[in-house]
């Protein structure tokens, strides 16, 4: 007799789902947390600013080079204990990066800290789909990454309050403390899995997986998607505070944090997202996400602050739309392994982050605003034509 699945409406399924959403806010509030410290790094450990900004660029860049390691790891030792186990360390990690006072220390254990927390999305996604009944999988992926836009927007904001009350180390040690809340609580609710079944760790097993991912043509597209939109939206974040900065604006940096207020709709319309692909069907609702981000990129052109605003808050809510979205269709198109083919995809979504936000601002630097939002509609036409192949 097969074990049954979570169920929407169950009792384990708002367990799960509440767990994976305390996993997914802290991954992403410990490793956005940096972005408003930036300024006070530089100034305390004396380095410029481009320096300071590896103390995010290199968790990113170490968390996308770990999931594929971390992804098979979890084929072989399960889900939720390395899970667990990921949640802790970068805990600890991030309470050791407030006690350092030397800036290769810190950027030593920001890349750790990276390199922890690639034990948990892609185990996040493979779980959500083998523990899930496939209908209230759209939901649920929407409600984990809608934990991961809070994470990322709270993160920000908490070390904001937090340095302003004690520095730059406070920020850091209040965001870890939350971790260690968040895997407390994960502990406590998520289910064990039901479904896994352990694959013996080989390098043989491991390439044939990803052969067999790479060789899936809707994963191919999948995994596409997360590179292109994933990227504009970085760009998109990272270069329009400059622009708001300069004339016509002339905004001061504090009303330009608070714009990541947004991320709040990505909450929205994650969750939203997901539950509308059982009505209108994945592509349809990819489409129409992206169609937001374009729209919002649209309304980004003018000089008009109003209308700036009015497009970031369309092209969040889109983003994160066609991101819970395709997501989820990771793991209902993977054939096996679908923690393998949910560390492809987030690697694909943090190579995005760094080939294009970095790309972004050579085209911003050297061809202007308009120049940069051409680039982006571009991309996510690109986005638009691969959705169409699934």
């Amino acid at each position: 007799m097969s074990t049954p699945h979570l169920v929407r409406g169950s009792a384990g399924y708002r367990r799960a789902t509440l767990a994976l959403f305390c996993a997914g806010f802290a991954t992403f509030a410990m490793l956005y947390c940096v972005q408003p410290l930036l300024p006070l790094l530089a100034a305390h450990f004396r380095v410029s600013a481009a320096s300071s900004s590896l103390a995010l660029s290199l968790t990113t860049l170490s968390l996308a080079l770990c999931l594929l390691v971390s992804g098979a790891l979890a084929e072989s030792w399960g889900r939720k204990p390395v899970m667990a186990a990921a949640l802790g360390l970068a805990a600890l990690l991030g309470m050791a990066c407030a006690l350092v006072d030397e800036w290769s220390s810190l950027l030593l254990l920001r890349a750790l800290l990276g390199l922890a927390l690639s034990g948990l999305p892609a185990l996040a996604m493979a779980y959500v789909g083998e523990e899930f009944d496939p209908e209230a999988l759209p939901a649920a992926m929407g409600l984990y990454i809608g934990g991961t836009a809070l994470g990322g927007l709270l993160g920000r904001l908490l070390a904001g309050l937090l340095s302003d009350l004690g520095g730059w180390s406070w920020a850091l040690g209040g965001i870890a403390l939350l971790g260690l809340l968040a895997l407390l609580l994960f502990l406590w609710l998520l289910p064990p899995s039901r479904h896994f079944s352990a694959q013996p760790l080989s390098l043989r097993g491991l390439l044939r997986n990803f052969i067999l991912h790479l060789g899936n043509p809707r994963l191919r597209v999948l995994f596409a998607l997360a590179f292109l939109l994933m990227g504009g939206f970085v760009a998109l974040f990272n270069y329009v505070g400059f622009r708001l900065a300069a004339e016509p604006f002339n905004l001061s940096a504090t009303v330009i944090g608070l714009l990541f207020t947004v991320y709040l709709l990505g909450i929205f319309s994650a969750g939203w997202a997901g539950r509308l692909v059982p009505r209108f069907g994945a592509r349809q609702v990819l489409s129409g996400g992206i169609a937001l981000m374009l729209l919002g990129v649209a309304l980004c052109v003018g000089p008009w602050l109003g209308s700036v605003v009015v497009g970031l808050a369309l092209f969040t809510l889109g983003f994160f739309a066609a991101h819970a979205v395709a997501s989820g269709q990771v793991g209902a198109h993977a054939q096996g392994a679908k923690a393998q083919a949910s560390a492809l995809y987030l690697c694909a979504y943090y190579m995005g982050s760094s080939v294009v936000g970095y790309g972004g601002g050579y085209v911003w630097e050297h061809a202007g605003w308009l120049a940069l939002l051409g680039v982006l509609a571009m991309l996510f036409v690109l986005a638009a034509v691969l959705v169409r192949r699934l």
